[in-house]
């Protein structure tokens, strides 16, 4: 198991962590005696600790020539996970609605079945650049959701992060669709 690889499960240890520190576990009672205000600040940047990881485990891998068919399964299954895990918990919280959440998941789970069929004939698909900047655009809209907006709350009462994911949700179609069309091919002869 290379560093790279190490990283990304690391992402996935992050988890709970995040969830703990954001989601009360009765009415108003957290795991943690912590406040909800710093459990969120907190969860907020073990969330953006979590996302450096997948920048960093990809950066590594290329690096150190270190590639792995193991990495190339695991990674997006861990950046799903997380995302997932942030949207379904603030879907929890109220402060997204379900809709968006409901169209990133069937994504995934397109994708994933997708994934399965490409397996089953011995192919491994890596993310393309349009599932990156999916990926990328999901995990600002969440951070930016976390922060209440911070920075922009500063200057605007606009729910940028919100904005910032139904972009992301026209993304996950878009990216849904090209993955689906670019990789057709391989797994079909």
């Amino acid at each position: 198991m290379n560093l790279a690889n190490k990283l990304t499960i690391l992402r996935v240890l992050f988890i709970p962590l995040f969830l703990i520190l954001l989601l009360p576990v009765g009415k108003d009672s957290f795991l943690i005696p912590i406040s909800p205000q710093n459990g969120r600040a907190i969860a907020a940047v073990v969330f953006a600790l979590a996302s450096l990881t997948d920048f960093l485990d990809g950066y590594i891998a290329r690096k150190n020539n270190c590639v792995t068919n193991l990495g190339k399964f695991l990674d997006p299954i861990a950046d799903k996970l997380l995302v997932i895990s942030a949207l379904v918990a603030l879907t929890q919280l109220g402060e997204v609605s379900a809709w968006p959440v409901i169209i990133i998941i069937a994504r995934e789970f397109i994708i994933q079945g997708f994934r399965i069929l490409a397996v089953n004939k011995a192919v491994i698909i890596p993310a393309g650049m349009s599932g990156k900047v999916k990926t990328i655009t999901q995990i600002f809209a969440v951070l930016l959701i976390l922060m209440r907006n911070y920075p922009f709350s500063v200057f605007t009462d606009l729910p940028v992060g919100l904005y910032l994911l139904w972009i992301s949700v026209l993304l996950t179609i878009y990216s849904g669709y090209d993955y689906i069309k670019v990789n057709w091919i391989r797994i079909k002869g």
